[in-house]
Order: C-alpha cells, then sequence, then structure tokens
C-alpha cells in the first residue's frame, strides 16, 4: 500500500484547469492481476463514490488519444480499446508490452488501475514533467518516496526499445518484474502523496472511501459520479451554480433551488450544451433571482417610508423618458 496523506496535498482538484494537454499521448492501464490481498476480488471493479476504481482512473486519462485497457473485457463508463498480456497473468511487463502494441502516440501514460485519487491534473503534471525534463519517463514518488512506476509518463519509444531488450535477454516478458525495465531508463519524479495512494487491501478501500465522503471532497465526488452515470463530459462553473441555488432558496423559497438548477440544465441543453451555455443559462436566472429578491424586500418596507428604486423595478430594456417636459 502507498501510505495516505491527508486531502488537501496536489492530487486534489478537478475542473478545467487540471486537464491534461491531450496533444501526443496514449494511456494504457493495467487492470489484470490477482489482487491476492484482497480475496481475489475484482479490485478494478471495487467502487469507490459509487464509481468503479477502473472508472476512476479512465477519468483521469479522459485527455488520452486512446486509452488502452490490458484486462479481460468489461463495461466502462468510457470507451476504451482492450489488450490481454501473453500469458494472462504473466505480470506488467508482458502486460505493458501488449498495451503498448495499441498505442501510436510519442508519449505514453501508464497507470495502474487501483488509483482512487488519480485526477487530470496529476497527468497534466507528469506529461508537463518528461516534457521539460528530456528523461525518458516522469513517475510519481509517494510520501515514503518510493517510485511509483505504474502511475508514470513515458517516451513510448524508449519503452518499447527496452522491453525489446529485455524479451530477447530473458527469452520472454512473463515473470520479469517491472524493475528491470525502469531500471534502465532515465528517470525524473514528481512528488504527490494524494495521487499516489493505490488500494492493495481492505483497509485502503476503506480509507478512501472515508475521504471522498470528507467535506472538502463530497461535492466534487459526487458530481463526477453523476457525469459518469449519465455520461456527461461537461465541466461547469460549480460554484456558480452553487451560488445561483442559494439565491434562489433565499430569495424566493427552498424548493425553488432544486428546480431553478433543474431548469438551467434544460435551457443549456436546448441551447446547444457546453460550458457556455450553462453559465449563460445560470447568468439569467442569477439576475433574476436578484431582481425577484429586491421587489420582495421593497414590498417589505414599513408602511409610510418612501419606496427605494432599485434595478429590479426597471424592465432591463426600459428607455427613460428623456423629452424636455417629461414627468
Amino acid at each position: 500500500m502507498t501510505a495516505y496523506e491527508p486531502p488537501g496535498e496536489p492530487g486534489a482538484g478537478t475542473g478545467p484547469a487540471q486537464e491534461a494537454d491531450s496533444a501526443g499521448y496514449d494511456a494504457v492501464v493495467l487492470a489484470g492481476g490477482a489482487a491476492r490481498r484482497l480475496g481475489g476480488t475484482d479490485k478494478p471493479g471495487v467502487r469507490v463514490g459509487g464509481r468503479a476504481l477502473l472508472d476512476r482512473v479512465l477519468a483521469a486519462c479522459g485527455g488520452a488519444r486512446t486509452a488502452v485497457v490490458v484486462a479481460a473485457p468489461r463495461p466502462t463508463a468510457r470507451p476504451v480499446t482492450w489488450a490481454r498480456e501473453d500469458p494472462p497473468g504473466g505480470g506488467p511487463l508482458a502486460a505493458l508490452d501488449a498495451g503498448l502494441r495499441h498505442t501510436t502516440a510519442e508519449h505514453v501514460v501508464v497507470l495502474s488501475a487501483d488509483l482512487p485519487f488519480l485526477v487530470q491534473r496529476t497527468v497534466a503534471r507528469l506529461l508537463d514533467a518528461l516534457r521539460a525534463s528530456g528523461c525518458d519517463g516522469a513517475l510519481l514518488t509517494d510520501p515514503g518516496g518510493r517510485d511509483q512506476p505504474l502511475v508514470a509518463a513515458y517516451r513510448a519509444p524508449r519503452l518499447r526499445e527496452e522491453l525489446g531488450r529485455l524479451a530477447d535477454r530473458h527469452g520472454a516478458l512473463a515473470g520479469l518484474p517491472l524493475r528491470r525495465l525502469t531500471a534502465e531508463l532515465n528517470l525524473t519524479r514528481v512528488f504527490d502523496p494524494v495521487a499516489s495512494f493505490d488500494c492493495d487491501t481492505w483497509d485502503d478501500i476503506a480509507t478512501a472511501r472515508a475521504r471522498i465522503r470528507e467535506h472538502g471532497h463530497v461535492l466534487d465526488e459526487w458530481i463526477s459520479a453523476v457525469k459518469d452515470e449519465l455520461g456527461i463530459d461537461l465541466d461547469v462553473d460549480t460554484r456558480g451554480l452553487l451560488d445561483l441555488a442559494r439565491d434562489a432558496a433565499h430569495g424566493v423559497a427552498r424548493p425553488a433551488a432544486p428546480l431553478t438548477t433543474f431548469l438551467v440544465g434544460y435551457a443549456a441543453a436546448q441551447a446547444g450544451g457546453g460550458p457556455e451555455a450553462v453559465a449563460e443559462a445560470a447568468r439569467k436566472a442569477a439576475a433574476l433571482a436578484v431582481r425577484w429578491e429586491e421587489e420582495t424586500t421593497s414590498e417589505a418596507q414599513p408602511s409610510g417610508s418612501a419606496p427605494q428604486a432599485s434595478q429590479g423595478d426597471v424592465a432591463p430594456d426600459a428607455t427613460p423618458d428623456t423629452r424636455p417636459d417629461a414627468g
């Protein structure tokens, strides 16, 4: 198990600002293995925050041109290319070799399927470090300083070159440890104690499930789970929508909050979808909520007091009468 650190570290967070540059990278996810410490349970299918571990990893590399999963095929939230090592269960080098045969990009992100806190920002950091360093690979290190070669970005030609040499030297890749490969590569390292957390035991699973229900994470986790479940790949201004819901609940009535956000989503879909459509629909609804509350506040003033004019009392397209004798 990779040691766990409290939230708020570099691996946390979601949203457009953390997305990886999709230019020139493929992803290979190793999702085989016996999961002996989980009693032989299908580890990639174990759910954390309502999503299978495999689906969480696939979301983190959602910017890849091609995502290859080395395992027996199964339903996934995102389309993938399936590959299988020869023989099945032949170990990480054989699996990596099988996955690489389906990739064409210069850079390849290699991931295990048991990383509950991996996010797109982490993938972007690995790719940036690889491109800036000129090394053969960039991998994460955990809080103990240990290398995590299955949370890494590599130059694909160097991987193929070294895998070929190992196969020639040993006759096959099956059964060889991963360190035989990484020992031949020039590597740079990226420290990330959260994203490097992996799930090897049921205690690890319990820790991951508890963390995502903490106050600072539960909303992002829930939104990500809903988007995966509904097949929506859309990043929106969550804070803006929450502000809208708060204003509608406070200025109109509590049930107005969920109904308003539903109508915003429906209007955005009618306008063609996309973050811009959501933002525009939310802006209009938020302005309406402000005008509504201003009217309510004005009507609630004590009897006999002079009413205060406000923006909510004037229609948006109203034009003042500027004739000399007006009024």
